[in-house]
């Protein structure tokens, strides 16, 4: 019975480890998607993009921040991106801090 007990406690916390990798593996492929999709409804160029701000299960959304000095004018183009998890849609909007 021990040797029972031992063994399907190691099968456990083995499948617990792979889990957690094909997990990881998961929510990489969800931000680089995210990721993907931002950075093309932007329409910049090479823009700086924020590590993704991921809500809750209820929203179903990642938010990713773009920033980009747009061509001539040097001017900084800031946008907030919201993706949704379930359509794969993204809304874009440009964003400015208070006070500037």
């Amino acid at each position: 019975m021990l040797k029972f007990t031992f063994a399907a406690a190691a099968g456990l916390l083995s499948l617990t480890q792979l889990a957690s990798a094909s997990s990881d593996a998961a929510w990489n492929a969800l931000f680089a998607k995210a990721n993907g999709t931002c950075i093309g409804q932007s329409r910049m160029v090479s823009p700086e993009a924020s590590a993704p701000v991921v809500f809750d299960d209820a929203t179903g959304k990642i938010a990713i921040l773009l920033r980009e000095k747009s061509g001539k004018s040097k001017k900084m183009v800031n946008l907030i991106c919201l993706y949704d998890k379930k359509s794969g849609k993204a809304s874009i909007a440009e964003y400015r801090w208070l006070g500037h």
